[in-house]
């Protein structure tokens, strides 16, 4: 394999190894371990910081409008391309957990594409999408700029729930 094919297969398994990490502590904390749980953030941090270097080095960070552009890219890939068939699989094979995850994924890619495209028209204009806050729901990942809504339309779970993001 290539050196851009090594980092991207890096990229990933790093990007992968910093999440699985995070969701390790959250449970390394709920069963009393709360040194353990500081292990496994510490060690995803250093997981985020390969990762981060590898795209660097991939030459995968662009301008704010291309990395927007790539971004909303992306969306539309897992809104068009990617979630539909998982989830016909799921749904086949008689999954419901994971149809459900999948379909939670699917609705709030399709809201994250509409968020990249006001910010695209913001940054082509010069402009930044003002003075917000960002608050995401902990259940299925719904995004919103502005105030949480009183149930999230995705899973409906309550608002005063969702996490707000500095």
């Amino acid at each position: 394999m290539s050196t851009k094919g090594n980092l991207k297969t890096a990229f990933a398994g790093e990007s992968q190894a910093n999440q699985k990490y995070l969701a390790y502590a959250e449970k390394a904390t709920r069963d009393g371990y709360p040194v353990v749980a500081k292990l496994f953030r510490a060690v995803a941090a250093a997981e985020a910081i390969h990762a981060r270097n590898h795209l660097k080095a991939l030459e995968g960070i662009k301008t704010t409008l291309e990395n927007l552009t790539d971004a909303q890219g992306g969306e539309d890939y897992e809104i068009t391309e990617m979630y539909p068939p998982m989830i016909a699989a799921a749904e086949a094979e008689g999954d419901k957990r994971a149809s459900r995850s999948m379909h939670y994924a699917l609705e709030v890619e399709k809201v994250h594409y509409e968020l990249y495209g006001t910010a695209i028209a913001a940054v082509t204009e010069g402009k930044d999408l003002g003075n917000v806050t960002a608050h995401v729901c902990p259940i299925c990942g719904h995004t919103v700029l502005g105030d949480a809504p009183d149930n999230c339309p995705v899973c409906g779970c309550a608002g005063k729930s969702y996490i707000e993001i500095a």
